[in-house]
């Protein structure tokens, strides 16, 4: 079954390491398995600048950059490692343990799914006044 994908006209989008830009508005039909990452996905190294976002960044460059594979995901370990234990809220660690099940599959593009919703949690996180002993 083909994917059909419409970017608006400049919206880009990685295609198997590539990174294409649509001149016009543009439709594609992805007739076979690719490695395929939507602009408005990608993350920038200089936006993988929190815990959460930083694990994004790893499992994206898993995910399209296969050459280096291995080192992405040793990255990933050392990421998912630290944040685990950091987090308090039992919910967020379940994402994470669902995100490592995920990422040894190498199933990356659904992996990023979870850190989405960590980089979620630790924005709220953040937002929370600190409680102070009285």
């Amino acid at each position: 079954m083909a994917l059909r994908i419409s970017l608006r006209d400049g919206e880009k989008i990685i295609v198997n390491g590539a990174v294409l830009r649509a001149a016009g508005r543009t439709d594609l039909c992805i007739e076979n398995n690719v490695t395929l990452l939507r602009g408005r996905d990608v993350m920038s190294p200089e936006e993988a600048n929190t815990p959460a976002r930083r694990l994004y960044f790893a499992c994206m460059m898993a995910y399209i950059d296969s050459a280096d594979q291995q080192r992405h995901q040793n990255a990933i370990v050392t990421l998912v490692q630290a944040l685990m234990e950091a987090l308090e809220s039992p919910e967020a660690k379940a994402v994470c343990i669902s995100f490592a099940q995920k990422v040894a599959t190498s199933d990356f593009y659904r992996a990023l799914a979870d850190c989405r919703w960590l980089i979620d949690y630790e924005a709220e996180a953040m937002a929370r006044p600190v409680a102070t002993a009285a």
